[in-house]
Formats: structure tokens, sequence, C-alpha cells
């Protein structure tokens, strides 16, 4: 598949792309190798958090595992026996989940997590864009690092692109070399001050493989994430984007001028997309503890599994309309909605908490097993109790780096 999108990519832009492109990204449709989690604590918003948040974690943790990898990062080693625990009590299979262990500040993988790209080779890299929690808004030391780490625990090359500030959920693109975003939260001087628009133009089109850009302007201080384009649109496909209808995006605080180029995008052979136009809530979201935010819910926030389509939900009289267009969409993958109101009340949705691991073309990518600079330093059984090592038993291994894999010894 990623020979054919070279391929393409290499015979409409042969003046560009040869000297430029040497990184692509795939779309997030694309097969799946997993999806990672950044799964939540209490060290920032306080000790409600676990209790507000953890049970879309967990729903989406039970939708995802029967068909990829979910690889969660626990904070430290009491909250990964923690989540162990959780996800046993909650009687999700183990097989295809694995964990590892780094701090984090946060929970929203989207932004501050690995970007997985493939060279020309289709060997996987990481892409560490910067990250600096949203214009220095938030704590973020421990997650900046986290695409480092997960590099390391997982043996793919990882390029520090740090001098380029980029949040995940900040970019949306078609997998055919188009890109939109909103220069909010990508080209002012919160993220990429001694920056131009051109040269992170220039930086995308070599690491992420964007030839063609559609420019919103967004707009800034609007909330934390300065006007993220996942909150608002999605790239199906190369040729389809799922957003809302004019009032709704009006709604949505998108100025009229954005409304306009969004609706007469055109991708990279110079054609116009398809829409797919999803409601906002009909009501303001209300929590799970009767706390009324005072605003709507979106949709479009959405993210593609391999066999699924997590759809946030908000119990709300449009949830099941939603889920039926996106269903008429997608009809080979079942749409699941998630619950996310109270973690909607924290600023983000399904697809600002996830961060998919397309498939390696050559090799698993996850190595176990101790070397000189990983060492064993926890054993534990299925249920995440200390356990001594032993044979013919389903055990988890904890090593020095903070990887964990699940191991069967047998004689």
């Amino acid at each position: 598949m990623m020979n054919k999108t070279f391929a393409l990519i290499v015979l409409l832009f042969p003046f560009l792309v040869s000297a430029q492109v040497e990184y692509l990204l795939p779309e997030e449709s694309e097969e799946h190798e997993g999806t990672w989690l950044q799964w939540p604590h209490n060290n920032l918003y306080g000790p409600w958090f676990i209790e507000d948040v953890e049970p879309t974690f967990i729903l989406m943790t039970s939708a995802l595992q029967s068909s990829e990898s979910v690889h969660i990062v626990a904070t430290d080693s009491t909250e990964l026996v923690r989540i162990m625990n959780v996800l046993n009590g909650a009687s999700i299979p183990m097989d295809n989940i694995d964990f590892f262990v780094h701090p984090t500040d946060d929970v929203w993988i989207r932004d501050n997590g690995p970007m997985f790209v493939y060279n020309q080779s289709n060997e996987l890299t990481i892409i560490d864009w910067g990250f600096n929690g949203w214009g220095l808004d938030t704590p973020y030391a421990n997650c900046d690092l986290i695409p480092q780490s997960i590099g390391s625990d997982i043996n793919i090359p990882v390029l520090d692109l740090n001098g380029v500030v980029l949040e995940g959920g900040a970019i949306e693109h078609d997998g055919n070399g188009t890109m939109m975003a909103t220069r909010s939260s990508i080209t002012h001087s919160s993220r990429n001050p001694t920056l131009t628009e051109q040269q992170i133009e220039d930086s995308l089109t070599r690491y992420a493989g964007f030839t063609n850009f559609i420019w919103l302007d967004g707009v800034y201080g609007l909330e934390i994430t300065d006007m993220h384009i996942d909150g608002f649109v999605k790239f199906a496909d190369e040729n389809t984007i799922v957003t809302m209808d004019s009032l709704d995006l009006v709604y949505w605080d998108v100025p009229s001028n954005d409304i306009g180029t969004l609706y007469a995008g055109t991708n990279a052979n110079g054609s116009s997309y398809n829409f797919i136009y999803l409601p906002l809530t009909q009501n303001n979201v209300i929590t799970t503890y009767n706390d009324n935010l005072g605003y709507k819910g979106s949709y479009v926030n959405y993210y593609i599994g391999n066999d699924v389509v997590l759809v946030p939900t908000y119990n709300d009289p449009m949830d099941a309309s939603a889920i039926s267009i996106l269903q008429g969409f997608y009809i080979e993958k079942t749409v699941i909605g998630i619950d996310v109101r109270d973690l909607y009340a924290y600023g983000g949705m399904i697809h600002c908490i996830t961060q998919q691991q397309p498939i390696d073309m050559n090799s698993s990518g996850i190595e176990g097993f101790e070397t000189e600079d990983r060492k064993l330093v926890g054993v534990y059984d299925i249920l995440g109790r200390p356990a001594n090592l032993k044979v013919g038993t389903l055990q988890i291994y904890l090593y020095s780096d903070g990887s964990t894999e699940k191991v069967f010894l047998v004689e």
C-alpha cells in the first residue's frame, strides 16, 4: 500500500517531491499495529480525575483490543499495577494489551505522543515534534519526552524535530499529500515564534509528506489548543471531509472566512472534496455528575481503528444520528459510541487521547528480554500482583527502561 502511495505522490509532484519528501505520514484509516493511550492519573487535576475520565479509557481499550494492540503508558509502576487490576476487573482480555511506564503530565497523547511515519524504504520512524503545553499553558516537561521514550521502548528510530512545535491534533490530512490546519495553533508565536509559515511547511513536506496546504486562520486564545482542527474537521479518506454545516461551524466560533476556505478546499490534484456533515449535540453537555458545561459537543473528534470507529457521545438525542451517519460511511467497520461527557469537561474527546501506530512493513518492532541497558526490575501476574518467575504461567515483565512484555515461560 505504501509503495503505491509514494509512487502516486512522485507522479503528481515530480518537481517537488524528489527533493523534499523523505517520510510519509499514513492516513489514520490505514492498518494499525496498535493504538497508544496515556492513562489518566491524579497528579495534575487532583483526586477526582481518574474517577471522572477512566471509564472512557476502559471503554476504548475494550473496543480496540480485539482488532489491534493497545499500548498503555502508565505514569509509574504503582499506577501500572492499578491499571492492570482495573482492566482485569472490567473483564477485558489482556492478550493484545501491553504497558509502558514513563512519567506523564496529562492524557492527550495525540498532541505530545509519537507520530509514526514511513521512510521511502517503508521503515517505521517516529517523528518527535516539539511540545510546549499548547503555548506554555500547562505543565509539559514529562509529556515532551514521551516520543523518545517510546522509540527506545519499541526499538524504532526517532527523529528529533523539537525545533518545530507541533501538536498532533493541530493537523488533519487526507493521506494523499493535503494537510488542513489552523494558523492559530501552529504558526502563532506561542508555538513557533522564530519560524515562518514556509519553513513550517517545508518541515511538514519533508517529514510528513504534505505538499498541499489548506490553512485556516483559526482563533488564538479561544481555548487551550487555540482551535485545533480535529475538533471540527476530519478527513474520512482522500476524497472526503467530515465536518459540520455552516451554522454549527459558526457556533464553534470558526471565522466566516475560514468556513469558506474549508468548503472550497481542494486536494493535491486540484479536485474538490466530498463532504459529510455531522451535527453538534442538541443540548449543552451535562457531565455524569450533573455539571452543565454550558456548551455543545462535537462528534467530529472520532478515531478510526482497524475494525471499529470510536465516536464521542454525550447522552444526547443527536448521539444516534451521528453514529448512524458515520456507520453509513464506514460500512466495513463497527461504529461505537464512547461516552466522553466527563472527559469533555477537561477539554478533549476521543481523537485527543489516541495515537495510532501503523503496521511495520519489515518487523514487529517491539523486542523483549534483557540487554545491557535494559534490565528486568519486576515480575507481575496477570492480575498485577508481584510474582516470582514461574514456568507455565503468563506473566508481565517490567524492565528498567519502563517497557513491559507478557511472557509465558516453558521448560
